[in-house]
């Protein structure tokens, strides 16, 4: 069995140079998916699959980011999908209504990705070893999937430079407001969505995270995730952040950075402790 303390050893921190433009990865087109299939009515309501040619190692449910927003979908995080089912793991990732789509935002973008989890039950795959990933406004849903209750249990949950904190998101504007888009207003003006929406608030979560974050991150600061980590060993979770030196935001969803090696030890450390 793996310990907390023997987590930080095996996932290491991997260095290197950022890419010169770590955003080719949103222009680069991703292996297609096995199959899509809709797990609900909406257009919106639909995830990837992808398995893999042997016995498969575990699932891993993906969340794409984007700030929640519409014109961002689960395209570009296909890469990691298929970079992850090429090392044994099957990857369900999971579209969903997001801000601009009808039924978007609270509470049916976490309706449909609770719905989307929640369907792998019917895919015909084992749910002995699940686990959570998800990038950006994704690493955000993944850690609160993590604190729903699913038909089956988490192995653990892994945050990419997640939005961990949905009031210090607010406070720092990120996103140029996507916070408050997504839930409707500021902390003052809903205090019980964000109680609802946001991991920080959900704490404890009661399963093994690993928060991955780039020491360089403009788009989502690395503060979000340490405060995060701090407050969920002060509720006795165990939580691991692994900070990344000459890393931003979107080298951790690219297989060709030097930062995947650490995103592919989390997800091993997490599906086989």
């Amino acid at each position: 069995m793996t310990r907390e303390a023997d987590i930080p050893r095996r996932l290491g921190m991997t260095r290197g140079m950022t890419f010169v433009n770590e955003r080719e990865i949103l222009e680069r087109p991703p292996p297609p998916a096995d199959r899509r299939v809709a797990y609900g009515d909406d257009a919106c309501q639909f995830g990837d699959l992808r398995l893999p040619s042997g016995t498969s190692r575990g699932v891993v449910i993906v969340l794409h980011g984007g700030f929640w927003r519409a014109q961002y979908d689960l395209l570009h995080i296909g890469h990691l999908c298929a970079a992850l089912t090429a090392q044994g793991y099957a990857t369900w990732s999971v579209e969903f209504r997001r801000v601009g789509n009808q039924g978007g935002s609270w509470p049916g973008t976490f309706d449909d990705v609770a719905a989307g989890a929640a369907y792998v039950e019917q895919l015909g795959m084992s749910t002995r070893s699940v686990v959570t990933i998800g990038h950006s406004a994704g690493g955000h849903l993944a850690l609160w999937l993590a604190s729903q209750s699913l038909p089956f249990g988490l192995k653990g949950a892994v945050s990419l430079a997640g939005v961990a904190d949905l009031i210090r998101a607010a406070e720092l504007n990120l996103g140029n407001g996507a916070t408050q888009a997504l839930l409707g207003g500021g902390p003052e003006r809903y205090p019980e969505r964000y109680a609802e929406a946001s991991p920080r608030e959900r704490l404890p979560l009661g399963i093994k995270q690993v928060l991955i974050h780039g020491e360089l991150d403009s788009i989502v600061p690395i503060e979000l995730a340490r405060g995060y980590t701090n407050a969920a060993r002060e509720h006795e979770d165990q939580a691991v952040l692994i900070s990344l030196p000459n890393t931003g935001h979107f080298e951790l969803i690219d297989p060709l950075s030097h930062a995947w090696q650490t995103v592919l030890d989390a997800v091993d450390t997490l599906a086989h402790a």
